[in-house]
């Protein structure tokens, strides 16, 4: 285990590789390149130890000096980037991973990730096993996938002979994402939801607003509880310095059962972003 979850009060799930991954990180999606560092260094002020970033978002430079310049040991923090679809093949996913390398300021990853599979270039094997060279030379603890569905998995699997650690989807009270989740639990995959609350959609839900009046939470924690609670890794994401602080709150009340099943039911397969099966941008 190389990241130091002891020194964090949020709980560490176990991947499939022995290393471990805090269950609540900060995302950094949509945050633009020039906001990137105040907003990751009082994500870390708060708490936050995992940051999520990703080539496409254009803003690992601002994110890593961030990190950098925190005063974090850097065994303590947890980083994740992803590759770019259209950097996908052997050979263009090791220089860009050396692109990120250089603009995160950092000597390895904890974390990479292919960010869609992009099924109709048929690379993400080929990037897969550039993974496991980067894995293989220390410069990544862990590789996973994004995106990625349970056939997309199968294959990575039998042809490559290692299971992904890690796969981020989608994830939120409308998109419970039960079979793929089932699947991971099968094959020791852990599940990290992006888009944890719904891209802000569900915050006023009478049912998630009810809950939170019950419990004295917002209706973001009240979400992201129910993430943890799951068992899915959860990146919520704000600028805000206020929210962010609120949404590392969420270690101190539990939901009920019954209120657990009410959020459940509101799953009605409503996706906010693209289906994996047809995305095709950058292949």
């Amino acid at each position: 285990m190389t990241f130091r979850s002891e020194t964090s009060a949020v709980p560490p799930i176990v991947l499939n590789d022995g290393n471990v991954i805090p269950q609540l990180g900060f995302g950094v999606f949509q945050v633009p390149s020039d906001e990137a560092y105040p907003v990751v260094k009082n994500a870390l002020e708060a708490g936050y130890r995992s940051i999520d970033t990703a080539a496409i978002y254009g803003n690992e430079e601002g994110t890593g000096r961030a990190i950098r310049e925190s005063g974090l040991p850097r065994d303590e923090l947890y980083v994740t980037t992803k590759l770019w679809n259209s950097e996908q093949g052997y050979d263009t996913t090791l220089r860009a991973f050396d692109e990120s390398m250089k603009l995160l300021g950092l000597d390895y990853l904890d974390l990479y990730l292919i960010h869609w599979p992009i099924a109709v270039a048929d690379k993400f094997v080929d990037t897969f096993r550039a993974f496991q060279a980067l894995k293989q030379d220390g410069r990544i603890r862990s590789i996973g996938v994004s995106n990625f569905t349970i056939a997309n998995i199968e294959r990575v699997i039998a042809e490559t002979g290692e299971i992904p650690a890690v796969n981020q989807v989608e994830l939120h009270p409308r998109l419970g994402q039960r079979e793929l989740r089932a699947f991971h639990a099968e094959h020791a995959i852990a599940t990290e939801a992006w888009s944890p609350l719904g891209q802000g959609t569900l915050l006023d839900h009478p049912t998630i607003t009810a809950i939170a009046a019950e419990l004295d939470r917002t209706p973001a924690q009240v979400i992201i509880r129910w993430h943890l609670q799951l068992g899915n890794v959860v990146i919520p994401k704000s600028v805000t310095p206020s929210r962010i602080v609120a949404n590392f709150d969420v270690f101190g009340f539990e939901l009920s059962d019954q209120q657990t099943a009410a959020i459940d039911a509101l799953d009605d397969g409503g996706r906010i972003g693209p289906d994996p099966d047809t995305f095709t941008m950058g292949a």
